[in-house]
């Protein structure tokens, strides 16, 4: 327990128990007329209360208030306001239904006012949220729009995946991304999803791209920005970056191989982060040779996996008995993928005896040929 929850049970403790108290006391005094017997109730239900705020309090209201605190501050603006309007209108219908409702006879004409506002309350943020075409009518033309950007200036779009992978920062860094990398809320919600994923891989992930984007606001406050803009009638992160990006007319930093491919698809410019890194990449020819240091066992049969310098795969045949050592392999083939390149090789040692084999191997067939 951290010093925010002791400090907020307390606080509900106290509340709590007041309000305890005070109940026990007012039902108390309105069923008999001792003196000493609300005393005694008062006392019991202030301890009852206090005992229920301490610990129903950080559960049923302080977490719920922080989600709801950090769900208004990812959300945009256009949302906040329409929602906002929807509680006004539905919180004034529910005040006109209470005047006559109060008139019913007790408890109805005290409980039914009450669930009146909750339900109209909650139907009018509903409708403001839903029907937020419709209050676009009635507002300031900008009021709903997202701000617009300057004509000259560059705007790249980046995706949760760019973010998450982590070598964004690098590039930033270098000063190869010219103009204003620009997060969309959408995606900054997305990675926060992530983050309060049940798995634990995908939690981290997602901690990860908090901590980047968080290095990078403070590295580069005037290059990186989240962005308050909302797309409508598309749910999906990668259809609403799409459609943002081709009503800005700018690019994608993403290294998503599906959001990279349908974005092409529509004419939209992509700069994917593996692509750069492939193109920067050391060449390596087939019939090179290597220093690897095999560290673990291959997927198939007898192989050992290293890794170059760059954090490229090679994959030595035979190279299982090799595991722990650093040895001297030959190049026998690349294979390249669109997420990167695979190296495949075979130990030295081996390549130099394979000619002696062959050879042996003829020389036995030839031998029973003739025979």
């Amino acid at each position: 327990m951290d010093q925010s929850d002791k400090k907020n049970r307390t606080i509900g403790a106290v509340s709590f128990g007041l309000l305890g108290g005070w109940l026990g006391y007012y039902f108390s005094r309105s069923v008999t007329t001792s003196n000493l017997y609300p005393i005694r109730v008062l006392i019991v239900s202030a301890i009852i209360g206090a005992v229920l705020g301490f610990f129903l309090v950080v559960p049923l209201i302080v977490h719920p208030v922080r989600r709801l605190r950090v769900k208004l501050e990812n959300e945009s603006s256009e949302k906040v306001a329409a929602a906002t309007i929807g509680l006004i209108l539905g919180l004034v219908a529910a005040a006109l239904f209470s005047i006559p409702a109060s008139f019913l006879p007790d408890p109805l004409g005290e409980v039914l006012p009450f669930l009146i506002a909750l339900l109209l309350g909650y139907l009018g943020v509903y409708a403001g949220i839903s029907k937020i075409n419709w209050f676009r009518k009635f507002m300031p033309p900008r009021f709903f729009e997202p701000e617009e950007s300057d004509e000259n200036e560059k705007i790249t779009l980046v995706d949760s995946s760019a973010i998450i992978d982590g070598r964004i920062a690098e590039i930033v860094r270098t000063g190869f991304l010219q103009g204003k990398l620009v997060v969309p809320n959408f995606v900054l919600q997305e990675i926060q999803f992530i983050a309060d994923s049940e798995d634990i891989l995908k939690r981290q992930r997602g901690r990860r791209g908090l901590e980047v984007l968080r290095q990078l606001q403070k590295e580069f406050p005037a290059q990186v920005e989240i962005r308050d803009i909302a797309v409508e009638n598309i749910r999906d992160v990668d259809g609403k970056l799409i459609a943002l990006a081709k009503k800005i007319n700018c690019p994608i930093l993403t290294d998503d191989y599906n959001l990279n491919q349908v974005a092409n698809l529509q004419g939209i410019s992509i700069l994917n982060i593996n692509d750069l890194s492939n193109a920067v990449k050391s060449v390596i020819l087939p019939g090179e040779t290597l220093m690897i240091h095999v560290l673990q066992e291959g997927k198939e049969y007898n192989q050992g996996v290293g890794y170059i310098e760059d954090g490229t795969m090679v994959v030595v045949e035979n190279g299982r008995l090799y595991i722990g050592q650093e040895i001297s392999v030959m190049v026998t083939k690349i294979h390249q993928t669109a997420i990167g390149r695979m190296i495949f090789a075979k130990p030295e040692t081996e390549m130099e005896q394979q000619p002696y084999e062959y050879t042996n191997i003829q020389y036995a067939d030839e031998k029973k040929r003739t025979v």
